[in-house]
């Protein structure tokens, strides 16, 4: 008797078992592989979309209706002396994960066309907007627009005019440097237009002269839109646009509403020109709003402000805050304090309405305070990593990064 149930409870074993190897192959459809997948990172979505026809599919699915991609925080951090040694990092917010970008570079004289196997750090990293970067030495000027600085023009030439810290922004098919000349420049307002089609330069009309003692990138805060470049002046709030095609300024345009404000940014997002202001003073900042900003007019409709434990952790051990730094893209705004960047503030505008949190800046510890620290941001999806690692012919890779 004892037997029987003995080979009747290994049978039942037997069965059991075989029914747990059938529940662990089962292949994962519809909507609960989309589930999971709204739960892995991007960097690793790239794989998993080429598993197979169904994976694809769930994957591009899970992208628009479960967890959509949400543009990249990108911080580079730099050495201040040649060869200038470069470290990438981005923040997703999707995932909530950073990675590091990591890439070949090389030593070799940069050449007079778009290179995306190697990067030559000709000079200094600078950034007059969120979604450009560039680099600008006496005989060289490079820069980078597309999502992961990966390709990089090479002017043939530098700016006929020498400039230490001008205003720099990608505009349709243009890049316009602005003021930032040399004390003895003739002209510290001069405007120099860089056709990418013909790739040579070209002079237009001036900044305005009210500009004159602001006409620098520590001074101004920009944004691009529509194929018009805004420039705003941090103190003030005095804004212009100008259209890189007529050549022409248009303003002044008055973008601090609250009188209370004492430094002003500008960005896009949503879809609308978007004003950040202080509020206070640089010594004791009081709080920080957001305007969007309607029509020709100009007008500013307030849709939102910092809640004050993020002002804190915004203003962070700084003694002095002078200004707001800005980047955004789609309905995303960050906002970092320039004096202190080991809190980023986001904001994601929803509806007209502000939603905020804030990200620690793994990037910045005691080690990079000597270094130089440009925050921009960039919309990267699948199609942008799967072309940047074809373009890197396999040596782009994506390391994901823990902090302590």
């Amino acid at each position: 008797m004892a037997k029987k149930q003995i080979r009747k409870l290994g049978q039942v074993r037997i069965l059991v078992k075989e029914e747990e190897e059938e529940e662990e192959e089962a292949p994962i459809y519809g909507d609960i592989l989309e589930a999971v997948l709204s739960h892995v990172p991007l960097t690793h979505l790239v794989a998993a979309s080429q598993v197979s026809r169904d994976w694809n599919k769930a994957v591009y699915s899970s992208l628009r209706h479960v967890n959509s991609v949400k543009p990249w925080l990108i911080v580079h951090v730099q050495s201040t002396r040649s060869p200038y040694a470069t470290t990438s990092h981005a923040y997703d917010p999707r995932s909530a994960v950073w990675v590091q970008l990591l890439q070949p570079t090389t030593s070799t004289t940069a050449t007079a066309t778009a290179t995306a196997a190697t990067i030559k750090y000709v000079s200094a990293l600078r950034s007059s907007h969120s979604t450009f970067l560039y680099m600008l030495s006496p005989s060289q000027f490079a820069f980078s627009s597309d999502p992961l600085r990966l390709t990089w023009h090479h002017a043939r030439a530098p700016p006929l005019i020498w400039r230490t810290d001008p205003i720099v922004a990608h505009v349709g098919d243009r890049v316009v440097v602005a003021g930032g000349a040399c004390d003895y420049e003739d002209d510290p307002l001069a405007v120099e237009i860089y056709d990418l089609r013909t790739r040579a330069w070209d002079t237009c009309e001036s900044m305005p002269a009210i500009l004159k003692d602001s006409a620098a990138s520590i001074s101004m805060s920009i944004a691009v839109h529509g194929g018009e470049m805004y420039v705003t002046e941090k103190c003030s709030g005095l804004t212009y646009s100008f259209d890189p095609e007529s050549k022409t300024w248009r303003g002044p345009y008055d973008l601090r509403p609250d009188q209370g404000v004492f430094s002003t940014a500008v960005g896009f997002a949503d879809g609308s020109l978007i004003a950040v202001g202080l509020l206070g003073n640089s010594e004791s900042v009081k709080g920080v709003k957001m305007w969007k900003v309607r029509g020709e007019s100009m007008e500013c409709k307030e849709i939102g402000e910092m809640p004050k434990e993020l002002v804190e952790k915004f203003v962070g051990e700084s003694s002095c805050v002078p200004s707001v730094e800005v980047a955004a893209m789609g309905s995303f705004v960050f906002l970092h304090n320039p004096t202190d960047p080991g809190e980023v503030i986001q904001c994601e505008i929803a509806d007209g309405e502000c939603r905020w949190g804030s990200v620690r800046n793994a990037v910045a510890n005691d080690g990079t305070r000597m270094q130089r620290m440009v925050i921009g941001c960039s919309h990267v999806d699948i199609g942008d990593l799967q072309r940047a690692m074809a373009m890197q012919g396999g040596n782009l890779r994506f390391a994901a990064k823990t902090f302590v």
